[in-house]
């Protein structure tokens, strides 16, 4: 091997390792964009199943159906931020004619019921807390400075809304957009491999997001008899937050369970504590935890089995492993992305023995 050939192997090196720096910083720049398809690629797997239904069995017409479709989600869209609209208004009006001495003095009194209720005055939290200046030293201003910077956020919220709602119609319109767009760079007589294998995805990633549509709807109803049941203010409004909490896994259950207690306690702020607050934050809790039993052992299974058709274990490990390297972004694609990855394998290395074990079920 001579110097000529040994500085070429370096300068291809350099190229390489160059083009991978300016692609990735030119992902990097675009990555809005990027979510942008990726939420709209949810949307049309979602939306997918709704336009053959409309194609095959009401006779539409492929543009009609489509627009059918997306007519639909925006009216579920719509009632959604129409369900949030009259609480951020009264919350609005609330903060802007907070009086923030008066609000510091009901921590400081609700604080006092829970430790004179729990017997904690002798282990003498409250002065501890009051000697390190805790509640002093809490930013009550921060409150309606956060809901300017929402406001300021809703114009940069309307067009990304607008960009994939738009995007979505297309791949709905043109299902194959995506695809073929991949297959410029897949050499000819890989094609058909492909092209198989992204009929599999599509199936199984439908069946899996209507499925978690389905999980979010079941708590959804669960949590709102149980919070109308015990009288909390803005119940389906928490019902939903704490049920969309639930995509994200194992954390957003804990999450969930937090802020419906504390949702729960504060909705009867001004009551007595241990005859009020605390009897109807304990039935809320057990009715959450109820629901929780019911989407670990009957939603989640169905899904992961009917869906992905993976085992519990694979999908834990799988959602580990994503929340290690990325992330809660992680633990949320990692069943999509592993779908995708297993079904590919099966289609180009059908005959490793690794591969044949875990894509036994698809």
């Amino acid at each position: 091997m001579n110097s000529k050939t040994i500085a070429n192997g370096i300068l291809r090196a350099i190229a390489i390792l160059f083009g991978i720096f300016v692609l990735g910083y030119f992902l990097y720049q675009i990555r809005s964009v990027i979510a942008y398809i990726s939420f709209a690629a949810v949307i049309s797997l979602i939306g997918r199943p709704v336009v053959l239904f409309l194609r095959r069995k009401l006779k539409f017409k492929n543009t009609l159906a489509v627009v059918v479709t997306m007519v639909l989600f925006i009216g579920i869209l719509a009632g959604l931020i129409g369900m949030f609209i009259p609480l951020i208004i009264e919350q609005g009006q609330n903060l802007s004619l907070l009086n923030i001495e008066e609000l510091r003095g009901n921590i400081e009194d609700l604080y006092r019921e829970i430790s004179d209720y729990f017997a904690l005055n002798n282990i003498d939290i409250e002065e501890s807390i009051k000697s390190s200046n805790f509640l002093s030293t809490l930013d009550f201003n921060a409150i309606p400075n956060l809901l300017n910077s929402v406001g300021s956020t809703l114009g940069s919220f309307t067009i990304g809304l607008f960009s994939v709602l738009f995007i979505s119609f297309f791949f709905l319109k043109d299902s194959k957009l995506f695809e073929q767009g991949i297959m410029v760079f897949i050499p000819d007589n890989k094609e058909s491999r492909l092209k198989r294998s992204f009929e599999t995805i599509k199936d199984l990633l439908s069946r899996y997001f209507i499925g978690l549509v389905f999980q979010i709807l079941i708590l959804f109803v669960l949590y709102t008899i149980i919070l109308l049941i015990f009288g909390i203010d803005n119940a389906i409004v928490i019902a939903f937050l704490c049920a969309l909490l639930n995509l994200i896994p194992y954390i957003g259950p804990l999450i969930g369970g937090f802020l419906m207690m504390v949702l729960s306690m504060t909705s009867n702020l001004g009551e007595d504590f241990s005859s009020v607050i605390l009897p109807t934050t304990i039935y809320v809790m057990i009715g959450f935890v109820i629901g929780q039993l019911v989407d670990n052992f009957f939603s989640q299974p169905f899904i992961f089995s009917n869906s992905v058709k993976s085992h519990p274990l694979e999908i834990f490990l799988v959602i580990i492993i994503g929340g290690l390297i990325f992330g809660v972004t992680g633990m949320i694609i990692a069943v999509p992305c592993y779908t995708a990855i297993k079904v590919i394998l099966k289609e180009f290395l059908s005959e490793n023995k690794i591969v044949k074990s875990l894509t036994k079920d698809l």
